[in-house]
């Protein structure tokens, strides 16, 4: 079992720069894939990109292409979302999550482990 703390969030302006951590503990982190999603109050929890736990393998939703991108430290059990290009409609609570599947799934179903989420706030 792994457990997850998401950290980086906060208040930037639109065309701003974040990154957003994903710590992990409590298990072998490099067997795990990750992936981030994001959710607005009241809508549901949407897939925003995803790692294999080789790193060999990326997916991402059409909305963050070209301007998100992650990356993962498995020697210090940590993953890395960085968002460039910000817009106001990328506010959201990010949370990271990890399965064993040997890949990134884009559904929720597909995630057994989950951060606490962190708050990412896009306006001027």
């Amino acid at each position: 079992q792994v457990q997850l703390v998401e950290s980086g969030g906060g208040l930037v302006q639109p065309g701003g720069s974040l990154r957003l951590s994903c710590a992990a503990s409590g298990s072998t982190f490099g067997y795990y894939s990750i992936g981030w999603f994001r959710q607005a109050p009241g809508k549901e929890r949407e897939f925003v990109i995803g790692i294999s736990w080789s790193a060999g393998r990326t997916k991402y939703a059409d909305s963050v292409k070209g301007r998100f991108t992650i990356s993962r430290d498995n020697a210090n059990y940590t993953m890395y979302l960085q968002m460039n290009s910000l817009k106001p409609e990328d506010t959201d609570i990010y949370y990271c999550a990890a399965n064993e599947l040997g890949y990134p799934g884009s559904y929720v179903e597909n995630y057994p482990y989950w951060g606490q989420g962190t708050q990412v706030t896009v306006s001027s």
